[in-house]
């Protein structure tokens, strides 16, 4: 298993490279009972959450041999996640990031540097 915040940031640029929008990578630990890095980002439509999606899941499997533990929700729900334990990543459309506002939610939390 690597190590959180490198796995955080191997999604992050995944969902770079699949064009995703406003990429935020947070450090909640010790604020967060459940995990310890959100990374959240925005899709412009139903076939762009599924081309992120699906490629987070495929570049962070081929180039560091970590899946998902379990996934939520659905590209027509809005809002999809992927839970990998230390890392949740969050795959929005932009009307369900701003309805839910998880970066206010965890305002506390540390910024991480995830652009090369």
């Amino acid at each position: 298993m690597i190590a959180g915040v490198i796995l955080a940031k191997a999604c992050a640029l995944a969902a770079d490279e699949n064009k995703a929008e406003d990429i935020k990578v947070l450090d909640v630990r010790g604020l967060s009972p459940i995990t310890d890095f959100i990374v959240i980002c925005s899709g412009t439509s139903l076939p762009h959450l599924k081309a992120i999606m699906r490629d987070i899941d495929k570049n962070v499997r081929e180039r560091h041999d970590e899946q998902p533990h379990s996934s939520d929700g659905s590209p027509d729900a809005r809002w999809v996640v992927l839970d990998y334990v230390d890392v949740m990543v969050h795959v929005m459309l932009e009307d369900m990031r701003t309805l839910y506002a998880l970066e206010d939610l965890w305002e506390t939390a540390a910024d991480v540097e995830w652009e090369n």
